[in-house]
């Protein structure tokens, strides 16, 4: 492995450096928008016209979801948020978060009526309108097989990964909460961009406090760079940060507060799309 060289590195004037990151299922904010997401998808499952508008937000063993929901579903929210806790993986307080103790606050109302009659209600399919508002920019890329940036490709494999291998048993000593970041050196050609190779890699994951940081980085290694990155792409000269801050043992909603919304651009395309207005919410 490289040492890391700190400094601003010297490029070809043509070439540039660009860095995306992601986030696993685990990180208080995904935590929320999984929250969120569980909360519409039950919804859907018995009432396919449910109008949902859901936002959630967690601190330490505490969940708080809020919004405005219209269904003819019935379901016990709070038996949902503790089942979308439990299938991150936090069932420990020792973990950051337990689902069968946790607090629960829900504060949901329905749509406002102002809002319906203007959108939906009495209108025919064509009159029909949004119930929220959101800008949108969406492009395909031909640098990876999934027709996204290679920056945003590869941070959000190696977080995928991340929580492969913890379910799998494969690392079983590493927790939910976890972050990626990988930068990828580029050459400008005209009006487009090619990468060319990976210049930094740097994950931090949440681990048990007897995994030592020797331990993390050669299981980092090969069992979550090795598999996702493509050889091709790494070089004597590609830097390595993994686990940087040398103990993550206090991660989830005890290390940092979450909030739906706020992972927007690691959704989409890693920094490289534009993005404006409100975050998105769905409305059927």
């Amino acid at each position: 492995m490289v040492e890391p060289k700190f400094g601003i590195p010297k490029l070809p004037k043509d070439h540039i450096l660009f860095t995306s990151e992601s986030v696993t299922l685990g990180h208080p904010d995904k935590l929320c928008d999984f929250i969120s997401d569980s909360i519409l998808d039950a919804c859907l499952a018995q009432d396919p016209e449910s109008k949902v508008a859901c936002e959630s937000a967690c601190k330490n063993n505490m969940v708080m979801v809020f919004g405005e929901i219209t269904t003819k579903a019935k379901i016990v929210v709070e038996q949902v948020v503790r089942d979308a806790i439990k299938e991150v993986g936090y069932d420990s307080l020792d973990k950051g978060m337990d689902y069968k103790t946790a607090t629960i606050i829900v504060g949901l109302d329905q749509q406002s009526p102002e809002i319906a009659e203007s959108v939906h209600v009495g209108k025919k399919e064509e009159e029909i309108g949004a119930g929220d508002q959101g800008l949108m920019i969406g492009y395909a890329s031909d640098e990876t097989p999934e027709f996204m940036p290679l920056s945003h490709a590869l941070a959000s494999a190696l977080a995928k990964k991340l929580r492969e291998v913890r379910l799998n048993k494969t690392c079983p000593d590493l927790l939910p909460d976890g972050k990626t970041q990988v930068t990828v050196e580029y050459v400008v050609e005209g009006q487009t961009v090619r990468p060319v190779r990976v210049d930094t890699i740097l994950i931090s994951t949440q681990h048990k406090a007897s995994l030592s940081l020797e331990e993390i980085i050669s299981q980092l290694k090969e069992h979550v760079i090795k598999p996702v990155i493509p050889a091709q792409y790494l070089d004597d000269k590609t830097k390595y940060y993994l686990n940087p801050s040398g103990s993550f043992v206090i991660g989830g909603p005890h290390g940092d507060a979450g909030l739906t919304g706020r992972k927007i651009i690691v959704d989409t395309y890693g920094g490289w799309g534009g993005h404006g207005g409100k975050f998105l919410t769905i409305s059927l």
